[in-house]
């Protein structure tokens, strides 16, 4: 790039012996430096995200999956990465994770999915014989920041360790930290178990209730 510079400057320059000036105040070919601004609406940073190549997973995934839910939610839920159910059509926390995700609000906190705002620190599925790496994070980590920025949110539930650790820097196991507060910015930070884990692990709902009823009073405050 910069003999390219040097080339178009150097061609200028001859250009203008050519007309007779000896001297000259032209200036140097200067080269347009490129806007890594996010957009500031929702729907703008969407839109943009569905058309991002910036890591691998752009490679191995279906669709985008990008947040939804309330653009103005005082709650917000973060995730670790779409599920292959997810990955197909496009909607975050979908078939059986995304089920007993909705009875988890319904049941405690007496939301629907209408009343929160939901995403993930990845965007794009990886294949199931690849594990998403620290840089595939960080790739994704912008979008995350600015749809929290643009909604504003309260309160952020971390589900599961990966989403934890990737939004606090913390790396501390989600059984140690789970049902804990953690002031952060402008909003406040409770991880809690995946609903994965939840099926998974049965016996950890009773853990989970526990904290849903901690956020349950929280908002209501």
């Amino acid at each position: 790039m910069k003999n390219l510079k040097n080339a178009l400057l150097l061609k200028q320059l001859y250009q203008l012996k050519q007309l007779g000036y000896k001297y000259t105040s032209v200036s140097a070919y200067k080269e347009e430096e490129p806007n890594f601004t996010l957009p500031n609406t929702l729907e703008a940073l969407k839109k943009q995200a569905m058309e991002c190549h910036l890591c691998t997973l752009s490679k191995s995934r279906q669709k985008v999956v990008f947040g939804e839910g309330n653009p103005h939610a005082t709650l917000m839920f973060v995730g670790d990465t779409p599920s292959s159910s997810d990955d197909g059509i496009g909607h975050i926390f979908t078939g059986r994770t995304g089920d007993l995700l909705t009875k988890m609000l319904e049941n405690v906190l007496e939301l629907t999915r209408d009343d929160i705002y939901i995403t993930n620190i990845l965007k794009c599925r990886a294949l199931d014989t690849q594990m998403p790496s620290a840089a595939h994070a960080h790739t994704c980590h912008p979008y995350l920041l600015k749809e929290i920025a643009l909604i504003k949110p309260k309160f952020i539930i971390t589900l599961g360790t990966l989403a934890y650790q990737y939004l606090t820097g913390d790396d501390s196991p989600i059984e140690n930290v789970r049902g804990t507060l953690h002031q952060q910015d402008n909003y406040t930070i409770i991880p809690t178990y995946h609903p994965n884990h939840l099926l998974r692990n049965p016996s950890s709902k009773k853990e989970v209730f526990e904290d849903l009823l901690k956020i349950k009073d929280l908002i209501h405050k």
